[in-house]
């Protein structure tokens, strides 16, 4: 029997143009359809392009997209997987500089932070509060936010596709 059916977007801020058809062909791979994406140019990078695709299928899928594009170090890139049935939602985020970064998300796309990551942080940050600080970031992938921010307002008004494979 097929897993449960989720939603998710991978957004893909900025990719070099020789990358575009690896990026089409990982995907493709991962949603068992073809996927040929609207490509625009990303503002904030110049020479560099931006997607984003919709799609419907199995749980897991958002980390196999994530597992299927990291690696390239010129890519710029997250994906989202909706909760479903039994499963919570994820966030995947990737930047050349900071590497590949997951987080478990809510129903409205908020990090969860579990508790034992809360415990670590607090064990760990003895001597400050701004030692607690800067682990609790971590756990949020503050750096990532921060670093993909401009490459996502740079995003809006883009073109979507939407990719469907069901069974």
């Amino acid at each position: 029997m097929p897993g449960a059916l989720t939603r998710g977007v991978l957004f893909v801020h900025s990719s070099p143009r020789a990358l575009l058809p690896h990026v089409e062909w990982a995907a493709s791979g991962v949603l068992g359809v073809s996927a040929t994406l609207d490509w625009i140019e990303q503002p904030v990078a110049p020479g560099a392009y931006r997607t984003e695709l919709s799609w419907q299928a199995e749980q897991g899928t958002g980390a196999r997209l994530a597992s299927a594009l990291r690696g390239w170090a010129h890519l710029r890139y997250e994906v989202t997987e909706e909760p479903s049935q039994g499963v919570d939602g994820g966030r995947w985020s990737h930047t050349p500089e900071l590497g590949i970064f997951h987080a478990v998300t809510d129903v409205h796309g908020n990090v969860l932070v579990p508790e034992n990551r809360v415990r670590a942080a607090l064990e760990a940050s003895v001597d400050s509060a701004a030692d607690v600080r800067a682990e609790l970031e971590l756990a949020l992938g503050t750096a990532w936010d921060d670093e993909l921010e401009p490459f996502r307002y740079a995003g809006d008004g883009a073109p979507v596709r939407w990719l469907h494979r069901v069974g």
